[in-house]
């Protein structure tokens, strides 16, 4: 299966522009395969820097959303509170925070925590509320669908689909086989 909606400006991106490995996450906030996924990704990550540096140099990762509402009902508010994070250049600042941190705590913890990030919290809890960022995450979704996403976390690595189990060696070995 391919990813029909290529990586762009518009995605979420870690990693160089230029990186001649991509891999694109589909996740939601509150599944604990992507809670996993996302401890392997930064494992993984981190390992790469000083095993292989050149490889994590040519490595990027691209997160798109795709909160599983009836499952989990707090999955596309916290990919709100995301997006409203990365208005203000914080995207990836607040994406570690919520999978490191359970919605649970609610608001009064997200509000301290953009307020940490020296984000304008007024504006990003207006942002929040007023939905400004739901059609941004609805276009993840049907990026998703189109590309016959249909759980989460789901991962292409350079545009193809591949089955990722959720451990750094499985993200490893994908890679390798991708980068061949």
């Amino acid at each position: 299966m391919q990813l029909v909606i290529p990586v762009s400006d518009r995605d979420h991106i870690r990693g160089s522009q230029t990186a001649v490995i991509t891999v694109v996450k589909y996740g939601d906030y509150q599944c604990p395969r992507c809670q996993q996924a996302h401890d392997a990704i930064q494992v993984f990550r981190d390992r790469l820097a000083i095993i292989e540096p050149k490889l994590h140099a040519s490595l990027r990762f691209v997160f798109r959303h795709f909160p599983v509402v009836p499952l989990h009902p707090f999955a596309e508010y916290a990919a709100e509170v995301a997006e409203a994070a990365g208005a203000q250049g914080q995207f990836w600042a607040m994406h570690d925070y919520l999978f490191e941190h359970p919605l649970e705590q609610g608001n009064g913890a997200l509000f301290a925590f953009a307020s940490r990030l020296n984000l304008d919290v007024h504006r990003f809890e207006q942002e929040v509320a007023e939905h400004i960022y739901l059609s941004r995450i609805q276009q993840d979704i049907a990026s998703g669908i189109r590309s016959d996403v249909n759980g989460t976390p789901t991962f292409f690595i350079n545009g193809h689909r591949h089955d990722v189990d959720s451990s750094p060696q499985g993200l490893w070995t994908a890679i390798k086989c991708a980068s061949r």
